[in-house]
């Protein structure tokens, strides 16, 4: 759910084959197959989190799914432009029955690799409940599902036990509505559970060819796929965590696609490297800090308070995003049901008001950690935190953590009793665009899961539960202030940011498609 804004978070090579670049080609790929796409058109891009998994049903960080979108299929997809909206993929048909019952048929012809068969309702009633019957981290993605029924090869009904409205932005077109063959997955884990970073099958327009970890990905055209021709013969991605380091391989013509830093802006605006397209997008990231409310430092509401009153976010702003970023308000970002127009706190705070809280607190000299990402912007809020708490008397020590250290911190069952040693938490991730999805990580099921701050409200859970049940917007979003003002309240909890999604690309190289956050569609994209 958690990712390096993206954000989002957390989680051997491939199965058998014949050795590629050093790589490993996948099971049922041919040799010829993988080496007639590495010389026909490639699209290199960047992306912001070295994947942890390839199984849908237990996806840790969201740029996996740009990995996962163009390997297996899904009922349904978002569509690429700049409103948000679905279609269908496998899909030939789908219907709300009723509040709790969404009917699907099924394209015919859709075949997985490896000779597992064609793509049946038998299959995609398997993917969607090993997600719970697994206890998958991300089963919230699921909501109230309870199973699936079949009606024949090509139909099945979703069967909720309650109206879950974030069934249709969520669970269908994103990670966990990936569709993986049954056959395939319980021969390679005998159970049907996670299978890692080893895809048993594929069924989407690519295939998995080639993986190293912290290097690249390479995904190259699928030949038993039968659909509409993927424009790129090969697709290779690579993981730069560093959003600076990736602006330098932009420009050095390593990669032909990417994000870069809202700081950057204005620097690539005036002066855009040759063959450069920038595009903006309204970011679905939000950066928070966060307070461990179990670590006996951070007992004290007006601890708590204080530092949130010590947090001036324009500061922090104007020096890790050359003030191209707004405060955020909420979880939520704009243009989302449940966005707040504005915070409890300030977004200046008032260090006054701050000194006040630590006397009421009758604290001195307080000594605390911050856990943040090893990534310039991380480090750059984190130091400028560290400067404006020094300014009430607080001490912070900064704790820089590589990626896949740091998206274990608050994991209980990956990160063992890490968690009893946080403090402040530096947390960038992205959202979907469902209010849904930003506020299911904060009930207190996730506690220890991805709720690092261990918050607990009764009325937070009771809110998050009706809300996804309600078609009315309007009605949604003042559940969502609610639950947002019991979050600030709580004081466990400093909004600063939504950042921002500016792209460069090559436009001679590629048309391409993307969500209106910027998410790139590979599937999509079109050699020039």
């Amino acid at each position: 759910m958690k990712d390096v804004v993206a954000s989002v978070s957390r989680r051997s090579f491939l199965k058998g084959g014949a050795a590629l670049g050093g790589g490993i080609v996948a099971a049922g790929m041919p040799l010829s197959q993988a080496i007639w796409a590495a010389e026909g058109k490639v699209l290199k891009a960047r992306s912001s989190i070295n994947p942890t998994t390839f199984d849908p049903g237990f996806y840790a960080l969201n740029h996996e799914i740009d990995v996962m979108s163009c390997i297996y299929s899904k009922l349904t997809r978002y569509k690429p432009g700049s409103e948000w909206g679905w279609e269908l993929e496998a899909a030939e048909k789908i219907e709300q029955v009723d509040p709790t019952h969404i009917r699907f048929h099924l394209k015919k012809g859709i075949k997985f690799t490896d000779d597992h068969g064609e793509l049946t309702a038998k299959d995609v009633k398997f993917s969607f409940e090993r997600v719970i019957k697994h206890n998958s981290w991300a089963k919230a993605d699921w909501g109230s599902l309870d199973h699936v029924d079949i009606e024949d090869d090509y139909t099945g009904v979703i069967v909720l036990k309650t109206p879950f409205v974030p069934l249709w932005m969520i669970s269908l077109p994103f990670g966990v509505g990936h569709i993986v063959s049954e056959d395939a997955v319980i021969k390679a884990t005998k159970d049907g559970g996670n299978f890692g970073t080893k895809p048993p099958a594929f069924s989407g327009p690519y295939v998995l060819a080639d993986w190293k970890p912290n290097q690249y990905v390479v995904l190259t055209r699928n030949p038993e796929w039968s659909g509409p021709k993927p424009g790129f013969d090969e697709i290779r991605i690579l993981p730069i965590i560093d959003i600076k380091a990736a602006e330098r391989a932009y420009q050095a013509g390593d990669v032909d696609f990417s994000i870069i830093s809202p700081d950057s802006l204005a620097t690539f605006k005036n002066n855009p490297p040759v063959d450069t397209k920038l595009e903006e997008y309204q970011s679905l990231g939000f950066t928070w800090i966060g307070m461990n409310l179990d670590h006996p430092k951070l007992k004290d509401i007006n601890v708590r308070k204080a530092i949130q009153w010590a947090v001036n976010v324009p500061q922090i702003l104007d020096a890790a995003y050359s003030g191209q970023a707004a405060p955020a308000t909420g979880i939520i970002p704009p243009g989302i049901v449940g966005h707040r127009d504005k915070g409890l706190v300030p977004p200046e705070g008032d260090v006054e008001r701050a000194k006040e809280f630590l006397e009421k607190a009758g604290v001195a000299d307080l000594a605390l950690t911050i856990d943040c990402l090893n990534d310039s912007t991380s480090s750059t809020i984190a130091q400028t935190v560290q400067a404006q708490l020094s300014q009430i008397g607080i001490s912070l020590e900064i704790n820089s953590q590589d990626s896949g250290s740091f998206w274990t911190l608050g994991s209980e069952s990956e990160g063992g009793e890490r968690w009893k040693d946080l403090q402040l938490i530096l947390t960038p991730v992205t959202w979907l665009p469902d209010p849904y999805y930003a506020a299911a990580v904060f009930v207190q099921a996730q506690v220890g899961v991805w709720n690092w701050e261990r918050f607990r409200s009764e009325r937070y859970d009771q809110l998050a539960a009706e809300a996804a049940t309600i078609d009315d917007p309007n009605a949604r979003a003042k559940l969502y202030h609610e639950m947002q003002d019991l979050m600030e309240d709580s004081g466990a909890y400093r909004f600063l940011t939504h950042g921002g999604a500016p792209i460069v690309y090559r436009p001679t190289k590629m048309q391409i498609a993307t969500t209106p956050d910027g998410f790139p569609l590979y599937r999509d994209f079109k050699p020039v």
